[in-house]
């Protein structure tokens, strides 16, 4: 059976980004989101258990949301000089949306979130 898994990457810092809130979503044909999962990312910018797998791994379209605004305010708060790094709210990037589909249900699906304050990219990894 196939599995999802994501890694978040802080290239502002060229560091894993630890303590992102994601919320994964299935959507359907009518146009509305289940929400599927929700987890923190860990030190290491993962999940600790893949986001989808076995039975639950079906083909679809589906959201994975990441809250990068609050990940980079606390990441901000933690700064030394404060006074300089403090983010404006509201942030450029708020809650970064990935919509991707599966087809293939015996694949491992990996998705990489590259993130800074200002700009963020991602691939289907491996």
């Amino acid at each position: 059976m196939g599995h999802l898994t994501t890694h978040i990457l802080d290239t502002t810092k060229g560091v894993a980004a630890a303590g992102v809130t994601i919320h994964l979503y299935k959507n359907a044909s009518d146009g509305l989101r289940q929400l599927i999962h929700s987890t923190v990312s860990n030190h290491d910018g993962r999940c600790d258990q893949p986001l989808l797998q076995d039975a639950h791994f079906k083909a679809g379209v589906y959201e994975l949301e990441f809250a990068v605004d609050a990940y980079f305010s606390n990441q901000d708060n933690t700064q030394e000089n404060n006074q300089d790094n403090q983010t404006v709210l509201p942030s450029f990037l708020n809650t970064v949306v990935i919509r991707f589909g599966i087809n293939d249900e015996n694949a491992h699906y990996h998705i990489p979130l590259l993130v800074s304050p200002y700009s963020y990219s991602t691939y289907r990894g491996s």
